[in-house]
């Protein structure tokens, strides 16, 4: 969790030509299902299950990436582990809980007008049932995730897929922002010149300020930088 110190506040000056949303950790929290799934993955290969401390640094990159950096998977060990991992995960999927406030501002942004996208290192296809389940896609005008395949899972190339998309939808791009809770969706977006608000609700640490042009603590903050 980011820390309060690091909290600004920016005047809404500016009104942004779309709003971009990372998923676990912004709107779902759903740290607690995917470190389950990991540890049943784990388990399920015989291996020592983390401790949960560990697990949480699965949350948020792409999985794939962190079984190979953090697990130490070769290519065909990873591939194996996530389809355990997914194949778990797919019963937890919908049980992680909305953020308290995040439907509501979802909700705000989409009445003002302002198309939204998702953007998310989550598969895509779990992502919408995500979405879907809670109520929420109504508000997107772009659903976009990793591939099955994950050939498309960093946040950069997410990121420039939800561009890409609204901008086949005739959305002008140019003053787009991104909301997500972690040092990854700003590297990520900053690579497409986004500018990043992070949550300080999600599974960020301190450090993953750097970079960012605003962290909120609350709800009603994070709506007043998007509308006002």
């Amino acid at each position: 969790m980011i820390s309060p110190s690091h909290t600004e506040t920016l005047a809404p000056t500016r009104t942004w030509a779309a709003v971009l949303f990372d998923l676990d950790g912004t709107i779902v929290d759903s740290a607690a299902d995917i470190t389950d799934s990991l540890a049943h993955m784990f388990a399920e290969l015989g291996l020592e299950v983390p401790t949960h401390e560990q697990l949480l640094a699965y949350v948020g990159p792409p999985l794939l990436d962190s079984l190979r950096m953090l697990a130490g998977f070769d290519d065909a060990g990873a591939e194996h582990a996530l389809s355990v991992y997914r194949a778990d995960y797919a019963v937890r999927l919908t049980q992680s809980p909305v953020f308290p406030g995040m439907a509501g501002v979802l909700e705000r942004v989409h009445a003002a007008g302002i198309p939204l996208a998702l953007a998310t290192s989550k598969p895509e296809s779990m992502a919408t049932t995500v979405l879907d389940h809670a109520g929420l896609s109504q508000y997107f005008t772009v659903i976009a995730g990793a591939s099955e395949d994950e050939v498309r899972s960093t946040k950069a190339d997410v990121v420039a897929e939800a561009l890409r998309r609204l901008q086949a939808k005739g959305v002008d791009t140019t003053h787009a922002v991104m909301v997500g809770d972690r040092g990854y969706d700003t590297l990520g977006a900053a690579a497409h010149d986004v500018p990043t608000i992070l949550v300080e609700w999600g599974y960020g640490s301190p450090a993953e300020a750097d970079g960012a042009i605003a962290v909120v603590h609350s709800t009603d903050q994070l709506r007043t930088l998007l509308i006002g």
